[in-house]
């Protein structure tokens, strides 16, 4: 059977139907799949050492002629060991192999071989223990740089690096390459074959680093294609003539900052031009985007157009309507709010209002794109955290005001690194909120271990009686069963930690629903609730709701309450197992508090230690409060996944969004390189 890019792995030599299964759990199901399954790391066996210089504990390579055969030694309960002696100029070393008979017919007596592994030395003897053993042949070159992979149970090192090996031989240069000759020669790229050949076999690290640069350049233009859409130049859309914010201002409850005027001049100047408006509005917690939306409404309203907010959560979308009403209100602007909650006749009452235009401004969740609701005179959709839409329901409510005519204005509450945010709504216009509204303070933040429990049911203590309330996180939902690992925990892998540390750790994850009832049992008098994201809607919102009246004293919570309703009578999060968060969820659960006008508090509460990675996280946050700072940090560690919560199937489907090789921080010139390449592509196929 012919061999190729599209072939399922399954026809691959020594791979049938059991092996592809395991294989599958890598994401391997095809012979292209196999090739982009890239190394994890590379065991640098060019490192030869005479076996007198090699330090005790050392892991190197030696370059030894056996003196002996392997002698097989019989071991309880099947086991087996195996023992030679082997030598170079400088000395002589004990090899031993556990349970590996089949090295009597590998390592024969007189034979020159590369045993790679480490050494021990004691007592003036030497011994290498299990090396790995590769037979030295004239005319055959070994590589210094051997790959090591992601594995999975029922795949071994040897079985993927065979699999490769031979894939690479029988596709030759039938390698589809998507980049083509002319924009590898534009970026001076060496071509796909020679990219996969210089990641799985390396012939030096010249080789290796030419390669990679080409794939990372790849991954990039993959994503780059995918994620954006490039601007439709034709269409036109309501011209704004009265941009005059005066009286809105002057109703405002605070002077606007800056980056709010800059904001709202920005959205003032697109609306006015006759083009669609695109833009992205990005700020921090709290930095006042609320007040940017309901200025662009004003103009919209103000100039003879409706406006409608759609929010991803019913909590949300009323805690928008509220705000939303008060600001416009005094303005004569009547606001409506539309969920799936609105019933009966308070609903078609909605709708005819709507439809004949005394409604100015409608926010609401996906029910805004209903069939039943029909606006006057919709000009201007505002789309909060748009990434937690799909495509189809932005284009839905779009389509009620004139699809491309209408303009679009997008909120994000993460700090998103530009770079990624072009990525992420293609070419939009950005405006940054990058001041904090009056009155905004700094959430002091400390990061302690489990010998700080007593202080910390104290400090919840305090809090209550200086009339406040107090948020614990927990990263799980309920407890496990041994051997389980919870969805949550798969973000471990990307912090660096070994699967049996996810497995048996030290500091298992606090559930949330079992914390909750031991907080009430160490806090008898106060009011303890517990909510998380495997609750219904309704019973979830109840709650919100009552801590948000004060009748909740603590709230025992997972991440649900990232984006939430604003509480500014909370003043303590407590943040349990904080090391299993990204920065960037530590960063949006921080500021859950410190909203109001009392002094506010965020505790981190881990046990890592020592100067893990884990660990230099957690002193980013605390030291740490700019969330754009904050965020390139995590971007740069993992990739762009943790800021998107579900994505867009048309952004995923072009490329992984945790990225194999690219690091949007450190390679930026090829991250500029491969938009400007995509950017043509698109425009060229248009």
């Amino acid at each position: 059977m012919q061999i190729t890019f599209d072939t399922s792995i399954q026809y691959m030599r020594g791979v049938g139907e059991t092996r592809a299964k395991a294989l599958l759990r890598l994401g391997i199901s095809t012979v292209g799949d196999l090739l982009y399954h890239f190394p994890r790391a590379y065991e640098f066996r060019g490192n030869v050492k005479p076996l007198a210089s090699a330090e005790n504990g050392e892991t190197a390579a030696f370059i030894l002629t056996a003196a002996t055969d392997v002698k097989n030694a019989a071991l309880k309960r099947g086991m087996t060991l195996g023992k030679l002696r082997a030598f170079d100029e400088s000395g002589s070393c004990e090899i031993v192999f556990f349970n590996q008979p089949y090295m009597k017919d590998t390592v024969v007596k007189g034979g020159e071989y590369r045993f790679y592994g480490k050494i021990t030395k004691e007592g003036g003897k030497c011994m290498l223990s299990s090396p790995v053993v590769e037979p030295i042949i004239e005319g055959r070159e070994l590589l210094p740089l051997v790959a090591v992979y992601p594995l999975t149970s029922g795949i071994n090192q040897k079985l993927l690096a065979k699999l490769v090996s031979e894939a690479l031989s029988a596709l030759g240069d039938n390698i589809p390459d998507i980049l083509g000759a002319e924009i590898c020669e534009e970026n001076n790229l060496c071509g796909i074959g020679t990219a996969l050949r210089g990641i799985h076999a390396p012939k030096d690290f010249k080789s290796l680093e030419r390669a990679k640069r080409r794939l990372i350049f790849e991954e990039l233009y993959r994503f780059a294609l995918g994620a954006g859409d490039v601007k439709k130049r034709d269409a036109t859309a309501p011209k704004l003539s009265d941009m005059d914010i005066t009286a809105f201002a002057e109703k405002f409850p605070y002077p606007l900052t800056g980056a709010q005027i800059r904001s709202i001049g920005e959205i003032a100047m697109d609306m006015a031009s006759g083009i669609p408006m695109r833009r992205l509005v990005c700020g921090d917690v709290g930095s006042g985007k609320t007040a940017v939306a309901a200025a662009a409404a004003y103009l919209a309203v103000k100039n003879g157009y409706q406006c409608a907010l759609m929010a991803p959560t019913e909590i949300l979308a009323v805690q928008h309507y509220n705000e939303l009403s008060e600001l416009l209100g005094g303005l004569g602007i009547k606001c409506g709010l539309l969920t799936g909650s609105t019933k009966g006749a308070a609903r078609r009452e909605l709708h005819d209002s709507l439809k004949s235009g005394e409604l100015g401004v409608l926010v609401g969740t996906h029910a805004l794109i209903g069939d039943g609701v029909k606006f006057s005179r919709l000009g201007l959709v505002i789309c909060d955290e748009q990434h937690r839409f799909g495509v189809g329901q932005r284009e839905a409510l779009l389509m009620k005001g004139g699809g491309d005519s209408c303009h679009q204005l997008t909120m994000s509450a993460t700090p998103i690194p530009r770079t990624l945010a072009m990525f992420l709504y293609g070419e939009l216009d950005m405006s940054v909120l990058d001041e904090m509204p009056p009155g905004r303070q700094r959430v002091e933040t400390f990061v302690v271990n489990e010998s700080y429990r007593e202080r910390l049911i104290g400090f919840i203590r305090k809090q209550k009686a200086e009339g406040h309330q107090t948020y614990v996180v927990c990263p799980a939902v309920e407890e496990l069963e041994a051997g389980e690992v919870s969805q949550e925990d798969i973000r471990l892998f990307d912090f660096g930690y070994d699967i049996n540390e996810i497995m048996r750790p030290k500091n298992p994850p606090k559930a949330a629903t079992v914390w909750a009832e031991t907080l009430s049992e160490s806090l008898p008098e106060m009011r303890i609730a517990c909510v998380h994201g495997k609750m219904k809607p309704a019973e979830k919102d109840a709650i919100m709701s009552e801590f948000s009246a004060g009748s909740i004293d603590v709230l025992v919570s997972t991440t649900v309450i990232e984006v939430g309703v604003n509480v500014p009578n909370a003043t303590l999060m407590i943040i349990e197992n904080a090391e299993r968060f990204g920065l960037s969820q530590l960063h949006q659960l921080r500021g859950r508090v410190g909203r109001g006008r009392a002094k506010s508090y965020c505790v981190l509460v881990s046990d890592v230690g020592g100067k893990s990675s884990a660990r230099e996280r957690l002193e980013v946050m605390r030291t740490t409060y700019d969330g754009f700072k904050i965020a390139e940090y995590d971007l740069g560690e993992r990739g762009p996944g943790d800021f998107l919560g579900s994505v867009d199937a048309e952004v995923r489907q072009h490329g992984d969004l945790r990225f194999k090789l690219a690091n949007l921080c450190e390679d930026t010139d090829l991250f500029d390189a491969a938009v400007c390449a995509a950017k043509k592509q698109k425009e060229n196929s248009i």
